[in-house]
C-alpha cells in the first residue's frame, strides 16, 4: 500500500505556528507534541511571518489586486479588438 502525504489544515498550521511564536517549548518539543518535523514548523513559521502584514491590510491581498488589474486590462484589450473587427464587418457588408 502506498503511503500518501499528510495534509494539514490551515487551522492546524496556525495553531502550531502560534505555539512556536510563544517560545514556551523548543522546536523539538513542538515537533514531538504535534508530530511534525521541526523543519516543517520552521517553514510554516517563516511563511506566517512573511505574510503577517496581510492580516492588517483590510482583507486585500496585493497579488490578487495585481492579478485582477491584469485581467481587466486584458479584457479591455479584447473588447477593443472585437469593436474594431465589428466595425470592419459593418463597413464590409453595408
Amino acid at each position: 500500500m502506498k503511503n500518501s502525504r499528510r495534509k494539514f489544515s490551515a487551522a492546524f498550521k496556525t495553531k502550531v505556528v502560534l505555539e512556536a511564536l510563544k517560545e514556551r517549548y523548543t522546536m523539538s518539543e513542538l515537533s514531538e507534541k504535534f508530530e511534525v518535523h521541526p523543519n516543517q514548523i520552521a517553514a510554516w513559521k517563516g511563511e506566517f511571518l512573511k505574510n503577517a502584514e496581510n492580516a492588517f491590510s483590510g482583507g486585500k491581498d496585493k497579488s490578487a489586486e495585481i492579478q485582477l488589474q491584469k485581467e481587466r486590462e486584458d479584457l479591455f484589450k479584447q473588447i477593443g479588438q472585437l469593436k474594431v473587427e465589428n466595425d470592419w464587418l459593418k463597413k464590409k457588408f453595408l
